[in-house]
């Protein structure tokens, strides 16, 4: 069985690592308890090694407090927007084996991110909006007989140090829970992320607060933090993943086809994937001076597309292709009011934020969503290349 406390040197790096990606689905809790002490300090190796062999609980529940401070003032839709878009307090469930329920409350309705080891559910009760599909399997790996050692540790970091810049462990105090807080930042292109910091408690090794900054940001745009925390056992029903009644669902399928020995393989290359569209796919071997990494089919329901990426690291370019609906011009994601753009005659949505932007338009009869860790100006010369 999985613990809560990470049960190798690699996973305990993960506590770091991951908060460059997505902060959403970490797991994060944070302690409350009335004293404002502090740790002593130590090493940042030696406190990770401490985390590592902290004994495990069984579970987390908490309440918590999401600030969301990317989108622009004025783009969110008056009285309706999600929660997950203009921050809110809420509950965490999260078991030792990873299973886990989101839960982020207003007076629109919840935002749910369900995880229960086999499927996934993202759901929007504003919009009765649900997505669910499969989790990827892992095939089982055997346990580790023996806990991390400090060698192994500074082993990792130093591999991590490459791509990567850290601070010390920094003794600190999350909501009363003498804990240690440690900032990392990209040493390379990191796109418009400055930095995120992760914050554990110093005597279970639980993390227990995210944020994410944007280059010359001194306050989080992303940041995730418990305003109250128990330890125990998660009941199977807090972390169910079947959508509610009455939510639209929309399944989302991994793209697979199967191989001579029956096991499914992904279709990739630009070539393979035209050959599963039904519209003229345009993936150029370059854009907005990035070279082309790959093209992957992509599904959703019945519906076909493809994923292409340009360059590499968080400064890389995403871009989502699919048939466009009949009688439908582009829109806004989530019902946003967003500045319009000039693609080259089509007009398009453009989402800038201080992670990102994120640009959306149409041509003949084909969506095009650009996205990445880019300014504006960069969305906009890769869409113009989307010939």
């Amino acid at each position: 069985m999985r613990r809560l406390r990470t049960a190798s040197t690699r996973r305990l790096l993960l506590i770091v690592a991951v908060l460059v990606a997505a902060v959403t689905g970490a797991g994060i809790a944070q302690a409350a308890l009335t004293t404002a002490e502090k740790p002593a300090p130590k090493p940042l190796d030696r406190a990770l090694l401490d985390a590592a062999n902290a004994k495990p609980v069984e579970g987390v529940t908490a309440r918590i407090k999401f600030t969301n401070n990317l989108l622009p003032s004025g783009s969110l839709p008056e009285g309706t927007a999600s929660p997950a878009l203009t921050g809110a307090s809420g509950r965490l469930w999260l078991a030792n084996d990873g299973k886990l329920r989101l839960e982020l409350q207003s007076a629109n309705g919840d935002a749910q991110i369900v995880a229960d080891g086999e499927r996934y559910l993202i759901y929007d009760a504003a919009s009765k909006q649900a997505f669910t599909g499969k989790l990827q399997s892992r095939e089982q790996k055997p346990e580790r007989k023996s806990d991390p050692t400090l060698g192994g540790i500074q082993g990792a970091l130093s591999q991590l140090g490459q791509a990567w810049t850290f601070s010390g462990a920094t003794p600190s105090n999350v909501a009363g829970q003498p804990s240690y807080t440690v900032r990392i930042a990209p040493k390379d292109d990191g796109g418009l992320l400055g930095a995120a910091e992760v914050a554990w408690d110093a005597a279970r090794g639980v993390p227990l607060r995210a944020a994410v900054y944007a280059q010359g940001d001194a306050n989080p745009v992303l940041e995730i933090e418990a305003t109250d925390i128990s330890y125990g056992a998660i009941p199977a029903a807090k972390v169910d993943a079947t959508p509610p009644k009455g939510a639209r669902v929309t399944e989302i399928n991994p793209s697979l086809k199967m191989d001579a020995q029956g096991k499914p393989v992904a279709v990739e290359g630009a070539d393979n994937v035209q050959k599963e569209l039904d519209f003229p796919l345009s993936a150029p071997d370059e854009l907005a001076d990035l070279p082309r990494k790959s093209v992957r089919l992509i599904k959703t329901g019945d519906k076909s597309g493809a994923v292409s990426t340009y360059g590499q690291g968080l400064g890389q370019i995403l871009v989502f292709q699919s048939k466009a609906e009949g009688g439908k011009s582009s829109v806004a994601p989530g019902g946003l009011t967003l500045p319009q753009v000039n693609i080259d005659g089509a007009t398009g949505s453009e989402l800038a934020t201080a992670l990102g932007t994120l640009l959306t338009f149409q041509r003949d009869g084909v969506q095009y969503v650009v996205v990445g860790s880019i300014p504006p100006i960069a969305a906009e010369n890769a869409a113009r290349g989307l010939k």
